[in-house]
């Protein structure tokens, strides 16, 4: 009997193993698991907070375009109709040259004098045209020589004038606002 007790207390005690080694399997099992869905979790996360901070990015890259592109929009639009008539002033200023040249003529007919009356009505209603859309004359005598604005045609010496100022303007410039659409040609004192 005591064989069989032995036996018994044997069998009873490999059980119990089994059950604390199956325990503990299941035990050490459970906490691995948990590890690898929690770090695929993480994974997830990071992932997905990688994706929106992408995503953030282009929405702001895509914001900056588009305020760059309206800023620039506005500005073509107001450099256009600040100088939407520079074409037609450019085509109309060989005409007023022609003007001013008639209207230089001096004579003592009646006929001329009345021709040149109308044609001078005529060239101050251009000039006044020009004038509303922004046209303005350039290069003055005694003004200092700029050549943003002058064309030096000639230099001479004057004791009038000091060193670098317009003496003489033998053609007219024109200016659109701020820009040139013809330098004077001009003669300059050294």
């Amino acid at each position: 009997m005591e064989k069989q007790n032995s036996h018994q207390e044997e069998e009873e005690l490999l059980t119990e193993e089994n059950d604390n080694l199956e325990q503990d399997a299941e035990e050490n099992e459970e906490p691995e698991v948990i590890e690898v869905s929690e770090t695929n979790e993480n994974d997830e996360l990071e992932n997905l907070q990688k994706q929106v901070e992408e995503l953030e990015n282009k929405y702001m890259r895509t914001q900056a375009e588009y305020d760059n592109f309206r800023r620039r929009t506005r500005e073509e639009r107001s450099a256009d109709a600040k100088y939407r008539s520079q074409k037609l002033a450019e085509e109309l200023l060989p005409a007023i040259d022609n003007f001013e040249r008639a209207l230089a003529v001096q004579s003592d007919n009646e006929q001329v004098t009345s021709l040149l009356t109308g044609m001078e009505m005529v060239y101050r209603q251009l000039k006044d045209a020009l004038a509303n859309e922004g046209v303005e004359e350039i290069g003055n005598v005694g003004e200092a020589f700029n050549p943003h604005l002058h064309q030096a045609v000639m230099q001479v010496e004057s004791d009038e004038h000091e060193s670098d100022v317009v003496v003489e303007v033998l053609q007219k410039g024109y200016q659109l606002n701020d820009r040139v659409l013809r330098p004077a040609m001009v003669k300059v004192s050294s």
